[in-house]
């Protein structure tokens, strides 16, 4: 349940500046810091070709779609496989922690990646207007927003029977949890899942920006016949541009 882990943010009397700008997604997020120099991701080398070898690997020995989350740092389909490498970041003002490692950073790019995908994700919504926001709608509708802890990445609101509520988002060892809660997750999404799936329906449905598009209802819809297994939304049997689609998000929320 996630009330029973909820734990309110302490910046609460601090609301972010009208003027500042959203914090950009992706790998050149602002919010995303450069990784620890001894971690760096290089683009590939153009003076030495590759070798006849390597060119001649059979798709048996490809890597495989990871089982749990398509945001993990473990090598995902074919698709997600040929991404060009990451561009280095120059060193950007920011309250967050340099990651110790560039599997965190990979899996935190990920993450927000898929979240501006999602369409519930608020960027840098203050917790007071996120309260305001959930204040008039069903128990257990949800947001993602941007934490202003100095340690964390993401906060979860949602409306409680007793109302709005900012559960912080944990972050440790390549894994998601609610602040206060023992359980976690190897990916975000994964989390949601679970808690809307849970018997005491603690999230139900998620508050959105927009109305999702006929073919985001069509993916969700997908998602669904494959009992929300990434791997099988993987194997969907469609040209490669749709299945770069299907596993933008491949999730039922």
């Amino acid at each position: 349940m996630v009330a029973h882990s909820a734990v309110e943010e302490q910046d609460t009397t601090t609301k972010p500046p009208s003027s500042s700008p959203s914090r950009p997604l992706g790998a050149s997020s602002t919010f995303l810091s450069t990784p620890h120099s001894d971690h760096h991701t290089t683009s590939p080398s153009s003076s030495s070709p590759p070798s006849s070898s390597s060119s001649s690997v059979s798709q048996s020995h490809r890597p495989r779609p990871s089982n749990q989350c398509v945001a993990s740092p473990i090598p995902g389909p074919d698709l997600l496989d040929h991404q060009p490498p990451l561009p280095l970041l120059d060193p950007v003002p920011t309250h967050f922690p340099l990651f110790p490692c560039k599997v965190d950073f990979l899996l935190i790019t990920r993450t927000a990646a898929m979240l501006e995908r999602s369409g519930f994700y608020w960027g840098p919504l203050g917790v007071e207007e996120a309260h305001t926001r959930l204040k008039d709608v069903a128990t257990g509708t949800f947001l993602i927003r941007d934490s202003r802890q100095t340690d964390v990445f993401f906060t979860l609101s949602y409306r409680a029977a007793s109302g709005p509520v900012s559960v912080r988002i944990v972050y440790k060892g390549q894994r998601f949890s609610l602040a206060g809660s023992e359980h976690s997750f190897p990916c975000l999404f994964l989390l949601l899942e679970h808690y809307i799936n849970s018997s005491k329906k603690s999230l139900t449905v998620p508050y959105r920006k927009q109305r999702p598009t006929l073919q985001e209802l069509c993916r969700k819809q997908v998602a669904e016949s494959c009992g929300g297994e990434v791997e099988r939304v993987a194997r969907v049997p469609v040209n490669p541009v749709l299945k770069h689609f299907l596993l933008e998000f491949p999730y039922r929320i």
